[in-house]
């Protein structure tokens, strides 16, 4: 720790801290445009200049130096720092004078505008008028991209989005070329950038230099209604605003989250809302004749109810989507049991875990934090950086700190960090269960490996053989011990581990999702999209949905449902973590909540369920569930369970492991109703070809 006084006042700050930091800690407010918390220090807008006694006789830049830089008096005083000396005073004066030289006069008609670092400092820190009468420099904007537009007589050479996507992103898209006046940012050859996290720079850019494209003269921030909310386009759960006016998602935008998302999220996540308002289904629909057509609630109800009641209860079945919230899988697996079924699946694309199995081996045990304390990892049938970018970015900050070796089994790709490729597939992860491989000893050397396994590994006809090889291999290597958990499951899913959590399984005779397809009377469909259709036999496929996609184009009866953004509902992440999403606007037309609509369907069946609000619903939830109602927690699982795992091995096959995830940008209907992510598939299809060219 290092003692030292800022503005008079004594304070204690860790010996690593600059003294931008330290002058924060004491409350003083350090004006700044190229420093950011989780980025290297540039030290190039000299806006956070300060006054240090007994230094330099000239303003220092805080962000640059450090608390151990600076030095006390002959007889032992503290030394001291000042933030609001007339020296700074006007030094920050003459440096906001200078940023302003050559910046346009675009207030008006900037995206940025009511939401700009430059405006607000300038008001608080600059002077009202400017000595300098030359003409502005102009530089041409620059296209990178269908997300980030470029208006770059704005930039102000932060060099923010430079250090964002070459240490956080991983790839050194973004650059400063030239000296002087004809230094200006840019992608070198004007091509598009590739990053799955390219939008956060939207939010790092101090001007309007870097604003989100499809958001472009849409609305002005003081319009909007804020929603803070929790994301569903992957299993992270990342913290994020969702900013509608009216009924209209108009964006949405990351909220700090230290422990999943920091204040990162994916493209994905950030530009998808322009598919909430297509393809929507805001109508009940039934099909006659061979043809969907429009039709009342209670003719779509009294279709249910006739096929329901011309069968028994095991020709009932339900199939959750991977968007689905936990309250709509509780009351849909509530009434399918009132109604004498155990088939229930919340597993689509077949993927080998089951709570029976114990929590410990289907959540992401370590935790997306403790990346951070892991000193090795292997990774058996997933690429992150596709099924979950935001956590991909914090394995790169793991990996970046040094002494982080990272072995891969399944597809080579670009990882955006250097990894140890082992092998394709099962006899590579024999070899390193049964000690036949060098890296087996890098993993049992490490104080806390972690071993993660994807969908990829876990989706095949052998998943349960690869979970019970990978458990074996953690019991090995020391991956589960007394305070590590090291043992990872990657989801890709929202709703799969509030699923299994929920029992939303199969039960003692119930069969599993794609044997549900061929062989059920009655199928219910909670936004299950991701199933291959061609298998169907059901006689009577019921969709619950939001969008018009694959589950609704092959349904005979459509229930129109609330999509994410239009309801309130829990979710459960990858690590196991409670979350609840807020609703930030109200379905379209006919549309209602998906738990609304069951229980109005129970009451139709005469299966009426227990409650008649959503409070309700919660309450019948946490008296069966408890841990449901800790938000933000992780309940504790027993690593003693991943031991079983390891006992109950099975064959495995030769086939090398595959990411389920085939295309980032088109995982789910939201996104491919979104005009915006088609156009960023269509642009990686192309690099992907020019690249293997």
């Amino acid at each position: 720790m290092a003692k030292l006084k800022i503005d008079g006042n004594e304070i204690e700050v860790p010996d690593h801290f600059t003294l931008l930091q330290a002058c924060e800690e004491a409350g003083a407010e350090v004006p700044r445009f190229c420093f950011h918390e989780r980025l290297s220090v540039a030290g190039n807008c000299r806006m956070c200049l300060v006054e240090v006694k007994g230094g330099p006789p000239k303003p220092q830049a805080s962000c640059a130096m450090g608390v151990r830089d600076i030095r006390g008096g002959p007889n032992g005083e503290l030394p001291e720092v000042f933030t609001n000396t007339p020296m700074v005073k006007k030094a920050r004066e003459g440096v906001m004078e200078f940023l302003l030289i050559n910046h346009p006069l675009d207030c008006p008609i900037c995206d940025q505008g009511g939401e700009c670092d430059l405006q607000d400092q300038a008001m608080a820190f600059g002077i009202d008028s400017s000595r300098y009468q030359e003409d502005k420099r102009a530089v041409e904007d620059k296209y990178i991209g269908p997300l980030v537009k470029t208006v770059m007589n704005r930039c102000i050479h932060c060099t923010r989005c430079v250090r964002f996507t070459t240490e956080v992103a991983g790839i050194s898209e973004l650059g400063l070329i030239g000296r002087g006046e004809d230094a200006e940012i840019t992608t070198y050859l004007e091509q598009a950038m590739t990053s799955e996290l390219q939008g956060n720079v939207v939010d790092l850019c101090p001007v309007g230099a870097l604003t989100s494209k499809p958001f472009a003269f849409t609305a002005r921030p003081w319009e909007l209604n804020k929603t803070e909310s929790i994301d569903v386009m992957d299993a992270l759960g990342s913290a994020i605003r969702v900013d509608t006016r009216g009924r209209e998602v108009m964006r949405v935008l990351p909220r700090v989250n230290d422990q999943i998302n920091e204040e990162w999220i994916s493209d994905k996540s950030r530009f998808i809302w322009d598919g909430l308002k297509t393809q929507r289904l805001d109508r009940p629909y039934v099909r006659k004749d061979g043809r969907l057509q429009a039709a009342t609630w209670g003719e779509a109800f009294g279709a249910i109810k006739a096929a329901v009641s011309a069968t028994s209860g095991d020709k009932v079945g339900a199939i959750a989507g991977d968007l689905a919230s936990v309250e709509e899988m509780y009351a849909l697996s509530e009434l399918v049991k009132s109604l004498g079924s155990e088939n229930l699946d919340c597993r689509q694309d077949g993927t080998a875990l089951d709570p029976s199995l114990g929590r410990a081996s289907y959540v992401f045990n370590p935790t997306i934090e403790g990346i951070e304390q892991a000193d090795a990892l292997l990774i058996i049938g997933a690429n992150p950086r596709f099924e979950a970018a935001v956590l991909n970015a914090r394995i790169r900050k793991r990996w970046r700190r040094g002494n982080f070796p990272i072995g891969v089994i399944g597809e080579a790709g670009e990882l955006r960090y250097d990894y140890e490729y082992l092998g394709a597939g099962p006899d590579t992860l024999k070899d390193l269960v049964d000690g036949n491989h060098a890296f087996a000893k890098v993993l049992t050397d490490a104080k806390k490996p972690m071993i993660l396994i994807g969908q990829g590994a876990l989706s095949r006809t052998d998943g349960a053989g690869v979970l019970a090889s990978a458990a074996k291999l953690a019991g090995t290597v020391g991956a589960v011990v007394e305070g590590w958990n090291g043992f990872a499951v990657l989801h890709t899913a929202a709703s799969r581990v509030g699923g299994l959590d929920l029992g939303f399984v199969p039960g003692a005779k119930g069969v599993n999702a794609a044997d549900m397809l061929a062989s059920m009377d009655v199928l219910f469909l909670l936004g299950a999209d991701e199933l291959d259709f061609a298998a169907k036999k059901a006689k009577l496929t019921v969709y619950i949905g939001s969008h018009g996609d694959n589950g609704a184009h092959n349904a005979d009866v459509i229930l129109p449902a609330a999509a994410y953004t239009e309801k309130s509902g829990t979710w459960v992440n990858t690590e196991g973590r409670v979350q609840m999403g807020n609703r930030a606007g109200f379905a379209p037309g006919d549309a209602r909540e998906d738990w609304a609509i069951i229980r109005a369907l129970s009451d139709v069946l005469g299966k009426k369920l227990p409650f008649d609000s959503l409070g309700e619903l919660r309450g019948k939830l946490y008296a069966a569930f408890p841990h449901f109602a800790a938000l933000d927690e992780i309940a504790e699982s027993d690593s003693a369970k991943i031991a079983a795992v390891a006992k109950k091995a099975g064959k495995m096959n030769k086939s090398g492991f595959a990411s389920p995830v085939k295309d980032f940008y088109l995982t789910n209907p939201i996104a491919r109703a979104s005009a915006v992510m088609a156009e960023c598939s269509a642009l990686a299809r192309n690099n992907f070809k020019v690249a293997a060219e």
